[in-house]
């Protein structure tokens, strides 16, 4: 009789990255369609707004506001131009350098932030919440969790 072998590491490495995938997506859809709803602006337009709110000078260049949303070059432009439309933003020119081109956050997009912060926070508990009681996805929860100290 043959003595069952242990799946290979990259095998429980796929199944655990699929589970974060999923966990991740339901929870982005969750926080997209709520921070719509009732602040009137998208989940990257969130973390555009957050980023700024928390930047030295209330100012980032534009492809470091980019790089931390995780979004490309172009994309970033046309959601800076949405938070400018809003009055969220505006972009202002590097003085030393009239290439760097500047996000800034305005006093309405820091109060539009904070006003969606508390949203942002009860969604995200509450969803993760749910997904620890799924059979399926509750260890991932619980990883991520325990990982923080969050247990």
């Amino acid at each position: 009789m043959k003595t069952p072998q242990p799946a290979p590491a990259y095998a429980s490495d796929q199944a655990l990255w699929s589970r974060a995938v999923t966990l991740f997506g339901r929870v982005e859809r969750e926080l997209t369609q709520t921070l719509q709803r009732r602040h009137g602006i998208s989940l990257s337009e969130f973390r555009s707004l957050e980023n700024l709110h928390r930047a030295d000078k209330d100012e980032l260049r534009m492809q470091d506001l980019a790089e931390s949303v995780g979004l490309s070059q172009s994309s970033v432009t046309r959601l800076v131009a949405r938070l400018e439309k809003a009055g969220y933003a505006y972009k202002d020119l590097c003085p030393s350098d009239k290439r760097g081109v500047y996000a800034v956050i305005t006093e309405d997009g820091r109060r539009r932030y904070q006003d969606a912060c508390a949203t942002y926070a009860e969604v995200l508990s509450s969803v993760l919440n749910t997904f620890a009681a799924d059979p399926e996805l509750g260890p991932t929860v619980q990883a991520l969790r325990s990982a923080h100290g969050l247990q």
